[in-house]
C-alpha cells in the first residue's frame, strides 16, 4: 500500500474518494476563536515573503511553516516571521511535507502561478484552509476544478486579490450599485511599468539551492533556464500568465465588482511584444476588451514595458455611469460628474501600495484578518474563491482571444467560448504525466 505522500507525488491531485476520507482532518482544522491559526507559507522569495510578515503580525495567527523548492528563500520567509516576533518556523523544500502535518490549519501560496490550483487542490485534500494568490489558475480548467473541490470540502479559500477588503472601496461598490453614478454601464482598468528585457535563457546546471523537479511540478518537463527563476517565468505561457493576469486581475476585478457582472458574451484582444527580442512569450503591450449580458463593458490596457501614467496612476479603474463616474485605486476613490468635476474624495486609511511585487500595504491586512476571522468566527470571506475565479477566467479569455486572433463570443454562464474551437483548446493545457489534476 503506497504512503499517503507518495500517492500525493505520482497522481498529484487525488479523488473526491480521498477528499471524503479527510472530512474529519477538515473539521480538526478549524481552530476555536481563541485560538492561533497555524499557517503554511509556500513560496517565500518575494510576494511571499511580504505575506509571511503579515501574517506573522497577524493576532491570532502563527507562522508553523516555510516551504519553498530554494532554500534560500526558506531563510527569507523564516527571517520574515522571526522579524515579527514569531518562533522561527520550520523550513522545507517540499512543501507536502506540511499537508501531511496535523498541525497546520491552513496553506498560503504564493508559487508560480502553474502551482497554484494543484497545490490548492491538493491543501484542501489534505484538510487544510488556503489562502491562494491571484491568479488562482494558470488555465479556466483549474479554475472550474479549484471550485468544485472546495465545494466538496467545505473548506475555505480565499483569493488574494486584497482590494476585496478595501473599507472604502466596499463602501463605493455598494453606493454604485444604488445609483451614484445612475446606471454604470463600462468599466476602463489599467497598468502600466517600465520592465527590462528578460534576454535570452540558456541552458545550465541547476543550482545546489533549488529543486528544479519540484518547481517544475504539474508543468511538463523542460531543462533549466538561467532566466526563468525567479519572477521571469510570468511571461511564459508554460508557467506563467502574462500581464494580464499578473497585474490586471486586480484591476479587472474592480470593474467587475462594480459592474455586477458576471461572465461575459464576446472577448476582444490587440496587441503583442514590442519592446525586446528575448524569450518573452506574453504581451508587453495588450488591450482586452469585454462585452456583457445588458450592455455593460470592461475594457484593460496593459502596458509592461512603458511606465507612462494614466490619470496620474500606475493602475486604477474607472466606472461610468449615466450621471457621472467613479476613479477607484488602492488609495481609495474619486467621485466626478458627467462634465469631470470632482464631487467626493474618500481616502483609504493606513499605507496602500499602488505599484511594486512585494506588498499590498493595509489592505493585505484588512485582507488576511479577513481569512483568519472566517476560519476562527465563521466571518464572511470576503474573496471566496467562487466569487474570485469569474475575474480570472475572464483575464485568462483576454489572453486566449490574444493568442488565437483576437475576438470569439462567450457563454455568459460559463465563460466558454462557444464559436472558436482553437480557442477552446487554450481552457486547458498539458500536464507533466502523474501530475494531472482531477
Amino acid at each position: 500500500m503506497p504512503s499517503r505522500r507518495k500517492f500525493l507525488r505520482n497522481s498529484a491531485l487525488t479523488g473526491a474518494g480521498l477528499t471524503l476520507g479527510f472530512s474529519a482532518l477538515a473539521n480538526k482544522a478549524i481552530p476555536g476563536a481563541n485560538d492561533r491559526v497555524r499557517v503554511a507559507i509556500f513560496g517565500t522569495n518575494s510576494r511571499g515573503e511580504s505575506l509571511t510578515q503579515t501574517f506573522a503580525g497577524a493576532k491570532n495567527c502563527q507562522v508553523y511553516g516555510i516551504g519553498d523548492v530554494d532554500t534560500r528563500a526558506i531563510a527569507k520567509g523564516q527571517k520574515a516571521a522571526v522579524d515579527k516576533g514569531q518562533a522561527k518556523p520550520k523550513g522545507e523544500q517540499d512543501f507536502r511535507r506540511f499537508l501531511d502535518d496535523k498541525d497546520v490549519d491552513a496553506v498560503v501560496i504564493a508559487t508560480p502561478d502553474h502551482w497554484h490550483a494543484p497545490m490548492a487542490m491538493m491543501a484542501l485534500d489534505a484538510g487544510k484552509h488556503v489562502y491562494v494568490e491571484k491568479p488562482c489558475s494558470q488555465n479556466p480548467y483549474e479554475g472550474e476544478l479549484l471550485i468544485a473541490k472546495q465545494a466538496s470540502t467545505g473548506l475555505l479559500v480565499q483569493m488574494g486579490n486584497q482590494t476585496r477588503s478595501s473599507v472604502s472601496l466596499n463602501q463605493v461598490i455598494k453606493e454604485i450599485h444604488d445609483g451614484l453614478i445612475g446606471e454604470a454601464y463600462a468599466g476602463k482598468a489599467w497598468y502600466s511599468n517600465s520592465r527590462d528585457s528578460i534576454g535570452r535563457g540558456k541552458v545550465v546546471a541547476v543550482p545546489e539551492w533549488l529543486d528544479w523537479e519540484l518547481w517544475q511540478g504539474p508543468a511538463p518537463r523542460r531543462p533549466y533556464k538561467d532566466n526563468i527563476v525567479h519572477y521571469n517565468w510570468h511571461w511564459l505561457w508554460h508557467y506563467g500568465t502574462g500581464e494580464l493576469l499578473n497585474n490586471g486581475t486586480h484591476e479587472v476585478d474592480l470593474c467587475r465588482w462594480a459592474l455586477d457582472v458576471h461572465y461575459p458574451i464576446r472577448v476582444t484582444s490587440t496587441g503583442g511584444r514590442y519592446h525586446f527580442d528575448d524569450d518573452w512569450e506574453a504581451y508587453d503591450t495588450q488591450v482586452a476588451g469585454y462585452e456583457f449580458p445588458g450592455g455593460k463593458t470592461i475594457n484593460w490596457e496593459g502596458r509592461s514595458c512603458n511606465g507612462m501614467p494614466m490619470w496620474g496612476r500606475g493602475r486604477g479603474a474607472f466606472i461610468h455611469g449615466t450621471k457621472g463616474s467613479v476613479l477607484l485605486d488602492r488609495a481609495g476613490y474619486w467621485l466626478y460628474d458627467l462634465g469631470g468635476k470632482e464631487i467626493r474624495v474618500v481616502k483609504e486609511e493606513g499605507e496602500s501600495v499602488s505599484m511594486g511585487t512585494a506588498g499590498g500595504g493595509n489592505l493585505d491586512d484588512l485582507h488576511i484578518r479577513n481569512f483568519l476571522a472566517g476560519i476562527t468566527e465563521n466571518e464572511k470571506l470576503n474573496s471566496p474563491i467562487d466569487d474570485a475565479n469569474p475575474s480570472v477566467t475572464i483575464c485568462h479569455l483576454g489572453n486566449i482571444a490574444q493568442r488565437t486572433g483576437g475576438s470569439f463570443h462567450t457563454d455568459p454562464e460559463t465563460g466558454k467560448p462557444t464559436d472558436d474551437p482553437q480557442a477552446m483548446e487554450l481552457w486547458s493545457r498539458e500536464y507533466e504525466p502523474g501530475w494531472e489534476p482531477k
